[in-house]
């Protein structure tokens, strides 16, 4: 089977449960208001491409790549974003929810996740080094052996970050958030 390539083409108003978005490779392309929710996007390569407003909940990623990629205002549900191609995996995210998501052992470095809901979700093993976490709501979402080196949460809420089990060196907090750091004490705070 023959893969295409498309290069800075707009997809707008599609929905992509009955029609299959073509296997290939797309650059610089534009995906608004889509519905992929359900599909499969195994095996597709993006590149430089965004995603805003459009439904990617339980999209099957299998050997996905995503390179230089910016999802905006996007509902991501439930995705597996470790069965993607991790080589140069990069990607941003700007005002989506990614609820229940996994990035289980990615290589993550200065990712940006920002004005995002990111509850449940889990980062077991992933290098978040040097990311940022802009006003994300981080609600029992799983950090367990990631490394969070100089990774900024100042202005995220609802952490929980066991410190004897995740690498923080200069990681960035702020208060009163700080005390996602000590819920495995079950201690009490005031304010």
């Amino acid at each position: 089977m023959n893969r295409i390539f498309i290069e800075g083409k707009k997809f707008e108003n599609l929905k992509f449960q009955d029609t299959l978005l073509d296997t290939g490779d797309y650059e610089n392309c534009t995906f608004r208001n889509c519905d992929f929710s359900g599909s499969d996007l195994s095996n597709i390569n993006f590149l430089g491409c965004e995603f805003r407003e459009c439904n990617l909940s339980l999209v099957r990623l299998a050997q996905t790549s995503f390179r230089e990629v910016r999802f905006i205002n996007c509902k991501l549900l439930g995705l597996h974003f470790e069965e993607c191609n991790n080589l140069m995996i990069t990607f941003e995210f700007d005002g989506c929810t990614l609820d229940l998501s996994s990035f289980y052992k990615l290589k993550l470095k200065k990712s940006i996740f920002k004005n995002s809901k990111i509850t449940e979700a889990d980062f077991t093993e992933t290098d978040l080094s040097n990311s940022s976490f802009n006003n994300c709501d981080l609600q029992r979402t799983l950090f367990k052996n990631t490394n969070l080196e100089g990774a900024d949460f100042r202005t995220s809420f609802n952490y929980s970050i066991d410190p004897e089990l995740n690498r923080i060196k200069k990681a960035k907090f702020s208060l009163p958030w700080i005390a996602g750091l000590l819920d495995k004490y079950d201690i009490e705070i005031d304010k």
